[in-house]
């Protein structure tokens, strides 16, 4: 039997400002850098293209949306192309007048747009106040079949839910990439706090791999935002985005204060030499799981 390819798989972690057209030139400027380093799969950040304008709800902020085709993806379709590399690449998406998606788009190695996945659990916090703006996801979770591997994707909110990660491995997917803006208050000035949800939001994806077998890989932004007439001291996003094996293992892990692009071989036998010695995924008792369909069971 054929051994499994190793893929090198690429995250970009950036800094957002407020010119639109800035950001994505630098975000293709990434993806092309991270290919001549060898990258095969790309992944940007959550909502690249702006500042992260969720932490307002301000009806101004959805002339960002753009239609999907459209600029950006015609962009990151062209930048795959030209490169023969995989980019998943995450935007506003305009379905129709009124109606808006936290999309991620991915894109095969010869450009072509495989398809969408749009963000299912939408989060609603001070200074995420993301139900404004975007409608649920309704195409479920998915996995594509691209040049190099079969992934899949989770944006942000979707990466502490277990089921969506497991039922994306059921569909076959190696590496689950998750798009992220995430960061701490700034007013928060306990230390302590602000590991304490660090560590919890790099455990629940590292678990993730670990249950699923799968590689994941984290793309989040970094930098301090702030919006006019916004009050208090915004979001200082952390950064520290990170590439880990289907053991859990961290291979390479970004810096909470500056851009990079992160780059880690995945060696794509390791799922199923995971498997083989840690099999969760034969022992699951699917006759005895109807429950999860509800919403709670303990009244």
């Amino acid at each position: 039997m054929a051994s499994a390819p190793v893929v090198p798989v690429a995250v970009i972690q950036r800094a957002a400002g407020v010119d639109l057209a800035a950001n994505l030139a630098g975000t293709l400027a990434a993806i092309e850098e991270a290919a001549k380093r060898g990258a095969k799969i790309i992944c940007t950040q959550e909502l690249f293209r702006s500042k992260y304008f969720c932490q307002s709800e301000d009806y101004q902020y959805f002339d960002y949306a753009e239609s999907i085709p459209g600029p950006s993806s015609q962009a990151l379709c062209a930048v795959a192309k030209q490169h023969k590399v995989v980019v998943v690449g995450s935007l506003f998406e305009r379905r129709a007048p009124g109606l808006y998606h936290n999309t991620s788009v991915v894109i095969d190695a010869d450009g072509e747009l495989l398809g969408l996945y749009r963000k299912m659990h939408i989060p609603d916090d001070p200074l995420f106040y993301e139900k404004f703006y975007f409608t649920p996801g309704d195409l479920g979770f998915k996995a594509f079949t691209t040049r190099y591997a079969k992934i899949g994707v989770l944006i942000c909110w979707d990466q502490w839910y277990p089921e969506g990660a497991r039922i994306t491995a059921l569909k076959g997917a190696e590496i689950i990439f998750l798009p992220t803006a995430i960061g701490w208050h700034p007013d928060e000035k306990e230390a302590h706090v602000n590991a304490a949800q660090h560590e919890s939001w790099e455990l629940i994806q590292r678990s993730h791999a670990v249950a699923n077998g799968v590689f994941i890989a984290a793309p989040n932004r970094v930098g301090h935002e702030t919006f006019p007439g916004i009050p208090g001291a915004g979001i200082k996003f952390w950064g520290q985005s990170f590439i880990c094996d289907p053991r859990g293992q961290i291979l390479k892990l970004g810096s909470d204060h500056q851009e990079e692009i992160l780059i880690a071989d995945c060696d794509l036998s390791q799922i199923d030499e995971q498997r083989k010695h840690w099999p969760f995924l034969r022992d699951r008792r699917i006759d005895a799981y109807g429950s999860i369909t509800e919403r709670y069971l303990g009244d």
